[in-house]
């Protein structure tokens, strides 16, 4: 991400992270939070109830976060970025809730750009996003990508820019680093205006 260091007349990213109440993936929620937080931007927990989230350590429960905003309160056009964690359980319930389902769509409508890692593409389908796009996932979400017209490919991190808005993906924890570094350049160079 650009920081607004460097660039004086670009204010913090305020960056949405979309999770269900329970099911993220923690170190998928942590790493990206932190790393929009080391670029200068404002990282924001939204999810489908008020109070807090939990997430695991794949089947075991983790720690528990607190919940800045409820999806059916907030609008896509109040942050400049969406995350989505992964975890099996999170997108599965996500892609559960139209308002949720809604407000991912949102961002590819208003052309802002989105990060997505392991299963979180999940929610992407059910949006219907995906169709011409090339993206990764974990590779259990591969037929479901095909078949709601994307390009699958097998690999750290795809940064697509074939749509309307830049959407970067991940296959799996052992991608965040890739994936951090991916998203947060691409969220940056979206807010200075060279590139969505």
């Amino acid at each position: 991400m650009t920081s607004p260091k460097n660039s004086p007349k670009t204010p913090p990213l305020k960056v949405a992270f979309l999770v269900a109440p329970e099911g993220v993936e923690q170190v998928e929620l942590t790493e990206p939070w932190q790393a929009v937080k080391d670029a200068c931007g404002t990282p924001h927990l939204v999810s489908t109830r008020p109070g807090h989230v939990q997430a695991f350590h794949h089947l075991d429960k983790g720690d528990t976060f607190p919940v800045d905003a409820v999806v059916a309160d907030v609008r896509a056009e109040e942050y400049d970025a969406l995350v989505l964690p992964g975890g099996v359980a999170n997108p599965d319930f996500l892609r559960m809730d139209e308002r949720a389902v809604g407000f991912v769509r949102d961002f590819f409508v208003a052309g802002r750009p989105v990060a997505a890692i392991c299963h979180a593409p999940w929610t992407l389908v059910e949006a219907d996003v995906v169709r011409g796009r090339t993206l990764t996932s974990w590779p259990s979400l591969r037929t479901d990508v095909q078949n709601a017209g994307g390009h699958w490919v097998d690999e750290q991190v795809k940064v697509c820019t074939a749509g309307p808005n830049t959407l970067v993906t991940s296959r799996k924890p052992d991608d965040l680093k890739a994936f951090c570094a991916a998203f947060t350049e691409e969220f940056g160079r979206a807010a200075a205006g060279d590139g969505s």
